[in-house]
């Protein structure tokens, strides 16, 4: 059965089928999913989710390129939803400059991805970090705020393995999705082969990123299928191991998932 790391079910494209298509998910093999929301309307959608399906989590947290809603108000909002028993992680939060270019912005983020880890480490939760155009401030942040104390995720990556490797030091995963099937997507194949199984998490990034055969379509889990199928060619082993090591990897991350 796979672990289904990050997942956007909350997104209005899944509006006409949501219901339909996660009642599947288990009779085709998806035995979890953690659901992350961006912001704060996903987050409460998140949080229905989670109660509305037995093996859907959340986690809580706001997207970099969302912050302009985040304030203490907020922040304080997402402390109480930390003691949701079904609440695994804080995220997604990170820092995006492919859009947000400015500096005065990219200081703004850097201020809440701080204090979004700063919550995690307070309440004993993982992060999971979403991190575009902007792979050394990331790092060094991580590096500077003591992630190795903090436990997580680095999603979609889509850096070199050598900063794979930074991350891997400091005990974080690396979260890999439908772009490893991509053809030109060399950095993300070799860090798929060269970092520890141990450190590896299926995940799809839902509606987002569809591996081939399905690029260009809505992305949904029942798709992990080829990225195991992907990661298991580049490393020569099984896809079999590579379902049951990274479903054992996000169950030793994501600790409150039953």
């Amino acid at each position: 059965m796979i672990f289904e790391s990050h997942a956007h079910y909350d997104d209005r494209r899944f509006n006409p089928d949501r219901e339909e298509l996660l009642s599947s998910m288990q009779e085709h093999g998806i035995e979890t999913v953690i659901n992350v929301g961006s912001d704060l309307d996903g987050v409460k959608k998140t949080l229905e989710l989670a109660g509305q399906y037995e093996f859907v989590y959340g986690a809580i947290g706001i997207h970099p390129s969302e912050i302009s809603g985040l304030d203490e108000e907020v922040y304080e909002w997402l402390r109480a939803q930390c003691s949701h028993p079904k609440v695994v992680a804080i995220g997604e939060i990170g820092l995006d400059y492919y859009w947000d270019k400015e500096d005065e912005v990219k200081r703004s983020q850097r201020y809440w991805f701080c204090r979004q880890m700063e919550l995690a480490r307070e309440q004993g939760l993982p992060v999971i970090i979403h991190s575009r155009d902007a792979a050394e401030d990331t790092l060094k942040l991580v590096q500077g705020i003591h992630g190795e104390e903090i436990p997580g995720v680095v999603h979609c990556f889509s850096y070199s393995p050598e900063q794979a490797e930074e991350y891997v030091k400091m005990g974080y995963y690396i979260g890999i999705g439908g772009v490893i099937t991509f053809k030109n997507a060399r950095k993300l194949k070799e860090t798929a082969a060269a970092i520890p199984l141990s450190h590896i998490l299926l995940e799809t990034d839902c509606p987002y990123l569809s591996p081939e055969p399905e690029r260009g379509k809505r992305n949904s889990s029942l798709n992990l299928v080829y990225v195991a199928e992907e990661i298991a060619r580049l490393r020569g082993i099984s896809y079999e191991e590579v379902v049951d090591a990274t479903r054992e990897n996000a169950r030793r991350l994501f600790r409150k998932v039953k």
